[in-house]
C-alpha cells in the first residue's frame, strides 16, 4: 500500500469513526430536545461543547509566493466527537486538510492531496461553570500524500482552550504547540505554535458576528519569517435545511505579519452539520 492510499484510508477511517460515534450517542439518548437557533449558535462557538458536529472549513490564501500572485486552497474536514465520561467529557477534534498547493518557482508543479492529519483530545468538565476550559494532547500524523503538503514528522504537544459566555458574547482562546518526535530524518524539525483567539456576538434568529484569526509561529526559523498574524472577521448564521441543523459563516483576514512568500490575506468559509442530542 503506497503513501497516498494510506493517507486516504486515514480520512475514510475518520469519517467512519465519526458516524459510528454519532449512531452510538443517539442510540443511548433517543429522546432529545431541539435546541433553539440561538442556543446552537453559542454551542458551535464553544470548542469543548457537548455537541457532535461535522464542519467543512475552506481557506483560500491569496498573494502566495515570491511575486505575491499565487492562490493556495485548504479544505479542512473537522469532525468533533464528544464522549461523556461521567464528571468529564472527552472531546475529539480532528482536522484532515485537503490542500491545493500552487507552483511557487519555475520548474515546480502544483500539488493536490491530503496534508498532515491533526487530532486533539480535550478533557473538559461535564458541568461547565462561568469559566469553561479544556486541556489535552494534540497529535499530528505524517499523512501527507506529497512532501510539499506535509512535514513528514509525527508531532506531539499540549493544547488548551479557555472561554467565557456572558450574555450574547462567546470569547476565549485556543492554544497549542507541536514538537516533532519521529519521522523522516532529512526533513526539518517541527516546533510550531498556534494561538486562536475568538470573539462572537450573537444576534436574534441565529445570526452572529465572529472573529477567529489563527496566529502561528514557526520557532525553527529566524524571527523575521516566524509569525503569521491575521486580523479580520465576518458573519455567520445557524439555520435548518429540512430537519438538519446547520451553521455557516464567512470571514476575511489580512496578515499584518507574515513570512517572506507567505499569503497576504485569507478568505474562510465554513459549513457545519450539527447533531444536537
Amino acid at each position: 500500500m503506497n503513501k497516498k492510499q494510506k493517507a486516504l484510508n486515514c480520512v475514510l477511517a475518520c469519517v467512519l469513526v465519526f458516524f459510528a460515534s454519532y449512531e452510538k450517542v443517539m442510540a443511548e439518548d433517543p429522546v432529545s430536545k431541539t435546541e433553539s437557533e440561538s442556543d446552537l449558535a453559542k454551542a458551535t462557538q464553544n470548542p469543548v461543547a457537548d455537541l457532535i458536529s461535522l464542519p467543512f472549513q475552506n481557506n483560500t490564501n491569496f498573494g502566495l509566493g515570491p511575486n505575491d500572485n499565487k492562490e493556495q486552497n485548504i479544505l479542512n474536514i473537522q469532525p468533533v466527537i464528544p464522549i461523556n465520561l461521567g464528571p468529564v467529557n472527552l472531546i475529539n477534534r480532528t482536522i484532515a486538510p485537503i490542500i491545493y498547493q500552487p507552483p511557487l518557482a519555475p520548474g515546480m508543479n502544483d500539488k493536490f492531496g491530503l496534508g498532515d492529519i491533526n487530532t486533539t483530545f480535550f478533557i473538559s468538565p461535564a458541568k461547565a461553570g462561568k469559566l469553561i476550559w479544556g486541556v489535552g494532547p494534540i497529535i499530528s500524523f505524517p499523512t501527507a500524500t506529497d512532501d510539499v503538503l506535509g512535514t513528514g514528522k509525527l508531532s506531539l504537544g499540549p493544547s488548551l482552550v479557555v472561554l467565557v459566555m456572558p450574555g450574547n458574547v462567546v470569547t476565549g482562546f485556543l492554544v497549542n504547540n507541536l514538537w516533532s518526535v519521529a519521522g523522516e530524518g532529512d526533513r526539518p524539525k517541527v516546533n510550531q505554535f498556534l494561538l486562536q483567539p475568538f470573539v462572537n456576538y450573537n444576534l436574534p434568529e441565529g445570526w452572529y458576528f465572529t472573529s477567529a484569526p489563527i496566529i502561528t509561529a514557526n520557532w525553527e526559523v529566524e524571527n523575521d519569517n516566524r509569525w503569521v498574524i491575521p486580523i479580520g472577521g465576518g458573519l455567520g448564521k445557524v439555520f435548518k435545511i429540512a430537519k438538519q441543523p446547520m451553521n455557516a459563516n464567512v470571514q476575511a483576514f489580512y496578515n499584518v505579519e507574515r513570512p517572506e512568500g507567505g499569503p497576504d490575506s485569507t478568505l474562510r468559509f465554513t459549513i457545519q452539520f450539527l447533531f444536537p442530542k
